[in-house]
Order: C-alpha cells, then sequence, then structure tokens
C-alpha cells in the first residue's frame, strides 16, 4: 500500500480541517443523489465497478492508546484474512511504537500518523475507525464521510445532542457505510432475545432498569503542565475550549463535560442502547436525572451516583449508576466466553425487563440471558435462556461486510443517536439540577426549555469546528 506523499504547506492545514476539496467534491458528484432515510442499501463508485470484491479493506485506525489497538488486532484476527491496517493515527507520537506488532502480523508496517488527515487524504484507504476520546468522535467520522471513507466510529457514537444529527446527515449524503461500536446489536444472543420479546414471551414489557455499576476513583486536581515532547496537546484538546494541557485532562477525560459524559456515556451506553434496542422504543416523552459526586472530591465533573428517568408511551425505563461500589463486578471473560451465567445480583452491567410474563435479566458483552418465572418452591424458576459471547468479532465482521455490499450495518448512525440522546437529555437535565425535560421527537428538542437547548449544541473551537452538512 502507498500512501500519498504531502508538502509541507498541505500538512500544515489546521485552518483547514478538509484539504483536497476538488477531490472531495468530485466523489460527492458520482454519488449525486443521496440515498433518503428508508433506503438499506448504499451505493458507492468502487463496489459498482467490483472493485473491492477481491482486494484488501484497507483501514486507518484513529487513537492508538487502548481501544483502537484492541480493533486493529481485532481487525486482522478475522479468518477471511481482508484487512490491512494502512495508517495507525495518534496525535501523541509515543504511542507509535504499538504499530509494530501490527507491522509484525500482517507483513507490512502502517504509516504512524500524528494527524489522521493524511489516512482521509490517501484514496487508498478504505475505511477509519475512529477510537478517540468522545469528544472527537462526530469530527472524525464526519470528516471520515466526506472524504470518501466508510466509518467504525466507538461508543458514545457523539458528545452532545446535535452531533448526531450531523453524523447522520453525512453518511447520507456522502452514502457511507457507518457502524457505531455498539457491538451488541451483532451478538446472536441478543438477537435471541429480541425474537423472544417480539413472539410476545415475555408479555408487555412496562419497565427496564438498566444498570452501571462498579468502581471507578477519582482523580486528585492536578496543576498544569509543560506538553510532552511528540504530543499535539491542541489537536487532542480539538473542539473543547482552550486549555493548557493538564495531565489530569489528558488521563481523566471521561469525567469532564468538556471530553466527555461520565460513566453513563462511557461504560452504560452499551447497556442503554441494547435496553432500547430490545424494548423497542425510539424518543422518550420526558426525561429526568439526579445524583452527584459523593464518595469523593478530586478533578471530576460528572457523578459518581446517578439516577435516570425516561418516560416512554406505556414504558418507564430506569438508570442506576455507582462508581464506588468493587463489588459490583462486571462480566469477565471466563463467563461471557464459555457457557456460563453471572450471579446477576452482582452483575455490574445488566439489564432487568418486567414483562407481564416474566422477568428477563440480560448481560452486555456475553454473559446471555434468562427468563424467570414465578418460583413454585424456594428456587427461582428459569422459563427460557440463552448463554452469551463477546461480540467483538461479529460487530467487525458486520462492519467489512457491509463494506463490500453497501448495506446498512447493525448499529447505523440513526440508531447511535438515539440512545445517545437518552444519555445526553439525563446529563443535560442533572446539570440542570433534576429538571424534568419534555422532548420533541420530531427535532430531537427540548421543549420549552431554552436553558436546556443551551445544551443541546456545544461552542466549537476553531480550527476544529463540525458544521452543518448541506
Amino acid at each position: 500500500m502507498t500512501a500519498t506523499n504531502h508538502s509541507p504547506t498541505q500538512r500544515n492545514r489546521q485552518a483547514q480541517p478538509l484539504a483536497n476539496r476538488r477531490r472531495f467534491l468530485q466523489q460527492t458528484a458520482r454519488v449525486a443523489g443521496a440515498t433518503t432515510a428508508g433506503l438499506t442499501v448504499l451505493r458507492d463508485p468502487r463496489s459498482a465497478r467490483g472493485a473491492l470484491a477481491n482486494e484488501k479493506i484497507l483501514l486507518a485506525i484513529i487513537g492508538l492508546r487502548g481501544r483502537g489497538t484492541h480493533l486493529a488486532h481485532g481487525f486482522l484476527d478475522r479468518p477471511q484474512k481482508d484487512c490491512e491496517i494502512a495508517y495507525m493515527c495518534d496525535v501523541d507520537s509515543r504511542q507509535f511504537p504499538r504499530a509494530k506488532e501490527i507491522g509484525d502480523r500482517q507483513g507490512r508496517m502502517p504509516k504512524c500518523v500524528q494527524d489522521f488527515r493524511e489516512a482521509l487524504d490517501d484514496p487508498a484507504v478504505h475505511a477509519v475507525v475512529s477510537a478517540t476520546p468522545d469528544h472527537w468522535h462526530a469530527l472524525s467520522a464526519v470528516w471520515a464521510c466526506q472524504a470518501g471513507k466508510d466509518v467504525y466510529v466507538e461508543k458514545p457514537m457523539t458528545h452532545n445532542c446535535w452531533e448526531g444529527q450531523v453524523m447522520i446527515a453525512a453518511a447520507k449524503r456522502y452514502n457511507r457505510v457507518v457502524q457505531v461500536g455498539t457491538q451488541n446489536r451483532s451478538a446472536p444472543y441478543n438477537f435471541a432475545a429480541l425474537k423472544y420479546i417480539q413472539e410476545g414471551k415475555l408479555g408487555k414489557i412496562y419497565m427496564g432498569k438498566v444498570f452501571n455499576q462498579k468502581f471507578w476513583a477519582n482523580h486528585p486536581v492536578v496543576p498544569n503542565a509543560p506538553v510532552p515532547q511528540g504530543f499535539n496537546w491542541d489537536m487532542w484538546n480539538g473542539p473543547a475550549p482552550e486549555h493548557p494541557y493538564n495531565p489530569g485532562f489528558h488521563n481523566y477525560w471521561n469525567h469532564l463535560w468538556r471530553y466527555s459524559g461520565g460513566d453513563i456515556a462511557n461504560d452504560a451506553s452499551h447497556q442503554i442502547d441494547l435496553a432500547r434496542w430490545l424494548c423497542g422504543v425510539r424518543h422518550p416523552k420526558t426525561v429526568y436525572s439526579v445524583g452527584g459526586r459523593y464518595a469523593s472530591e478530586g478533578l471530576a465533573e460528572t457523578p459518581d451516583t446517578q439516577v435516570a428517568v425516561w418516560e416512554f408511551d406505556n414504558l418507564i425505563m430506569i438508570f442506576e449508576l455507582t462508581l464506588y461500589t468493587p463489588y459490583m463486578l462486571k462480566i469477565d471473560p471466563e463467563v461471557r466466553n464459555s457457557d456460563l451465567f453471572p450471579y446477576w445480583p452482582q452483575t455490574a452491567t445488566r439489564i432487568e425487563l418486567y414483562g407481564t410474563e416474566g422477568l428477563m435479566v440480560i448481560g452486555r458483552h456475553g454473559g446471555g440471558w434468562q427468563v424467570f418465572d414465578r418460583p413454585k418452591s424456594r428456587q427461582p424458576v428459569v422459563r427460557a435462556q440463552m448463554y452469551g459471547r463477546f461480540p467483538d468479532p461479529e460487530h467487525q465482521q458486520n462492519f467489512i461486510e457491509c463494506i463490500r455490499t453497501r448495506n446498512q450495518p447493525n448499529a447505523p448512525p440513526e440508531d447511535g443517536h438515539l440512545s445517545s440522546l437518552l444519555i445526553h437529555y439525563a446529563n443535560i437535565s442533572y446539570r440542570l439540577g433534576g429538571e424534568k425535560l419534555r422532548i420533541d421527537p420530531q427535532t430531537d428538542h427540548i421543549i420549552d426549555n431554552p436553558r436546556a437547548m443551551e445544551l443541546f449544541k456545544r461552542s466549537y473551537r476553531p480550527p476544529w469546528e463540525l458544521k452543518e452538512v448541506v
């Protein structure tokens, strides 16, 4: 794979987020007549020529500090051996040694770049995998769509409500496959749970509970510091308000509003999306959320104790979060990769669906599900069940298949947006002191609440700006 060479002028593009606009416009012209919301098949000029039928899919990984490198290995692990990692991108060049193992595995070293837009400029790259901090998800995905790349973007899909609208528009406008990293939507055991519910075997579900309970200690407040050598702090900070480098910000960004939305946005996005999918609901009618940072003082702004309530038609969904509970356990690999069920009362990331005909308890990322009926003795009666497996391979496989077929993936941006809205609405209510929000399902807007609508969208710091897709 040969990467495009860049002049020094091309590399200095902070004021020009999308270089080579002429090429982007030419690509847009070739795919004129963007698909409407009802279509499930995308069109791509390369697939129309059959160019992807027998060639490897070249991927660019954005963000290497953890999940990104894991995903790179995952795509190479696929038995088809039809992917190659062409670029490994990270604003921190100290992460580049992670590329050596990838290069050894595939027999060719990926190109390591700090500015992922170099990968977007390379016409050989088919798709990008965005594993950045949350505040970069939308920008990286939209810019990739505009560059003619398909996108695998990690959860939560967005940093705020408005970003989801832009991502959906970009995917449609540029006819791109966009897969959100909510792997539960590719798990066979979850498809079986959905079928069980849709067949009416659980009866009518009027209440669902979503749990996210674990231990995540606060971070001490630390002073600003010199930017480490090899680290582009300005780009990492990106659209967030300007701030000097702070190692606490860099390492604990999940709990700062400028970068994320706390653990309801981080881990719990998986359970919230799965619960919404299984219950078959879209926009809530009302939302409110209360809580606080009770267990310890420190850098964190987001709560360590949070309850949210979403009211749908004939369904109440309740969310509970605790971050000071080490006795609550995430489903470990031994359970989720074998024929075992977790001990549900101590399962940190479970979902409970209360139907008129039984209680279904589901684990995310494996763990399976069980339906409990009224006990006829001292032991509960398990009426139905299915073991689970961690669905990362299936989700990655679905993405690659959709790149080739142009079908919609299992976790398209429309669904990622609806699930992210539940998170953002809850956090907006929490930040306003527990105000009850009323939602307009046509616009996603919060009705008759100007203060809440101020949090619907962020202000973007130039040049890291997300703009409407027209």
